[in-house]
């Protein structure tokens, strides 16, 4: 019987049930405050677009470029009526790790920055706006003589993500003159060691946006030099906190990879969804030490002991916060999973629906990032239950 309701009767009742959920949860304030701020600050979610377009465009290019121009036949989306369109419960297996992976990024780095990391290493290097000059002033105040193996970690993977780049580029080529193994274990290492640039990158842009966010809440004027060097040097105390999760997250994930390449490592990438998880349930866990070091300049065991007591203080907000991310995110995902396969092998098709994808994303960890700051905002100064509008 359920096989012969109509699709529009569920998804009415979906659609109900989230007006439900957002107009009478306990911090729908903070939500509201989020979407006045991005509204305010249009960077706050297309940053996270731009970045998302630019990682969807690497991977269409290098793994599934265009053959020929027959595949942008318009005839593939005037019938999307007629595509077989496949039900959640034949595709939801696809959805439970990114959504997870998606509520963790709202209080870690909300996305890939490759391939845009190889222009921001560019730009570090060449001292744009004196960001180089902040990155290496900020470290010697806050780490003193230990700045300089961090100065020179940063370095290191901020040329691995430039030579990332040619690997990548020039890795056909390359296969047909050089050893197949050799070749790998070179680029899987660099990719690894890369990794850490673009992390850290995609750690200063999620530290950046806070600092928008938190100059909109206190009605701060500022100029964008200023605002590039100030993130910085709140970045530079957020280091703590990034370099452990760079830590655990090349032990539990990107090791495993590499030393693959290397010896015989059985089954190595069966392993590779549960250390997905272990990660994303690490950093939800300890889910405002970042903010908290980003906002308060303090040492990382204050942060930490900060978090627990805004966790004890503010469970059922947190909570709630957690149940609306995780929702957003999973009919973002949900959505992807049923279009990418009712589209198939529609190259036209699943290139407008990337792009679509890419801006919804965007928008909605905007969003829900704003909402994090104005939420942990209030809940720091016991404004949480406060009904007036943000004014400005």
């Amino acid at each position: 019987m359920l096989t012969s309701v109509p699709r529009i009767y569920p998804l009415l009742g979906l659609g109900v049930g989230y007006l439900l959920v957002m107009f009478f949860n306990p911090i729908r304030l903070s939500f509201r405050d989020g979407l006045r701020c991005m509204g305010r600050f249009k960077r706050v979610w297309l940053t996270f677009a731009l970045l998302g377009a630019a990682y969807s465009a690497f991977k269409f290019v290098t793994f599934s470029p265009l053959q020929s121009a027959t595949e942008l036949d318009l005839n593939q989306v005037v019938g999307f009526s007629s595509w077989t369109w496949p039900r959640l419960v034949e595709v939801w297996r696809e959805t439970p790790l990114p959504t997870l992976e998606g509520v963790a990024g709202i209080f870690d780095s909300a996305t890939t920055t490759f391939p845009l990391s190889v222009v921001a290493a560019v730009l570090l290097l060449c001292n744009w706006r004196g960001l180089h000059g902040a990155l290496l002033s900020a470290l010697r105040k806050r780490f003193r003589f230990w700045s300089y193996l961090i100065y020179l970690v940063v370095l290191l993977s901020a040329i691995a993500s430039l030579f990332k780049a040619i690997v990548f580029w020039r890795l056909p080529a390359w296969g047909t003159v050089l050893p197949a193994a050799g070749l790998l274990r070179v680029s899987a290492t660099i990719d690894a060691t890369a990794f850490i640039f673009e992390y850290l990158f995609g750690v200063y842009i999620q530290v950046y946006l806070i600092t928008v966010c938190l100059a909109w809440i206190k009605g701060l004027s500022f100029t964008e030099e200023g605002l590039f060097q100030f993130a910085v040097r709140r970045f530079s105390y957020v280091l703590d906190w990034a370099g452990i999760v760079v830590l655990v997250s090349t032990v539990i994930v990107r090791l495993p990879l590499v030393l693959a390449y290397f010896f015989e490592v059985p089954d190595v990438l069966d392993y590779l969804p549960i250390e997905r998880y272990a990660m994303s349930i690490i950093i939800i866990l300890f889910c405002s030490v970042q903010i908290s070091l980003a906002l308060h300049n303090e040492s990382l065991r204050a942060a930490v002991r900060a978090h627990w007591q805004f966790v004890r203080r503010n469970a059922d907000r947190l909570g709630w916060f957690l149940l609306i991310c995780g929702l957003h995110f999973f009919m973002l995902v949900a959505s992807d999973v049923i279009v990418r396969n009712a589209a198939s092998d529609r190259a036209l098709a699943v290139i407008l629906w990337k792009i679509t994808f890419v801006c919804l994303r965007g928008l909605v960890t905007g969003w829900l990032l704003a909402s994090w700051v104005c939420l942990f905002r209030q809940c720091e100064t016991g404004r949480a239950d406060q009904e007036t509008w943000i004014a400005y």
